[in-house]
């Protein structure tokens, strides 16, 4: 019998958010674990992609959700629950402003709520996805450093000709590339 495994994805407002259905997609295919997969969009991510193509099987959540759900004492907080729902989450993309929002604590969303209560002991893998320009800005690789200071896992961007034209480095892992660091991840959990 195969072990469960709940998967969260976080989308940010990067244009690599057009590969979300893609992902899902690859990590219900996942063959050696019974996946579940929640999805947390921000508001800029929604501007990628239509919910009408990720699976059926797969929920999302929105900031509007993180309001609505709660209405008195001791009903569940949305954001603290996905978190004890979840076996490891995975921000993909993770854009240079919710880098930056991460990276020094700010929880203004339900993404960065969640990874503000995120559990250290379980896995938070994170996919950046900038401009080159933005990439290569100083505060970028501190940025970066304070995420992994924490135990955070990076799965570290590619280059090539981005949306914009530019090319170099900055581009979203290949989704391929963190399936597999998903999929590597969560059986080192389990061993």
């Amino acid at each position: 019998m195969k072990v469960k495994k709940n998967i969260l994805v976080g989308c940010t407002g990067s244009v690599a958010t057009i590969k979300l259905p893609l992902l899902v997609e690859k990590l219900l295919q996942l063959t050696e674990f019974e996946v579940e997969v929640h999805v947390i969009v921000t508001e800029h991510a929604r501007h990628f992609f239509s919910p009408q193509d990720l699976p059926a099987a797969v929920t999302l959540h929105t900031d509007a959700e993180e309001w609505t759900s709660w209405q008195k004492r001791g009903d569940p907080v949305l954001h603290i629950e996905l978190g004890k729902w979840a076996d490891l989450l995975v921000i993909a993309p993770l854009d240079a402003n919710s880098l930056a929002k991460m990276a020094n604590g700010l929880c203004d969303n339900l993404l960065l709520c969640t990874t503000r209560a995120w559990d250290p002991t379980k896995p938070l893998l994170f996919c950046p996805a900038m401009n080159t320009r933005m990439w290569e800005h100083p505060i970028t690789a501190a940025q970066i450093g304070t995420l992994k200071s924490w135990g955070h896992r990076e799965v570290p961007c590619i280059a090539k000709t981005l949306m914009c034209g530019d090319t170099g480095l900055g581009a979203m892992a290949e989704v391929d590339t963190i399936v597999s660091t998903i999929r590597d991840t969560l059986s080192m959990e389990q061993s």
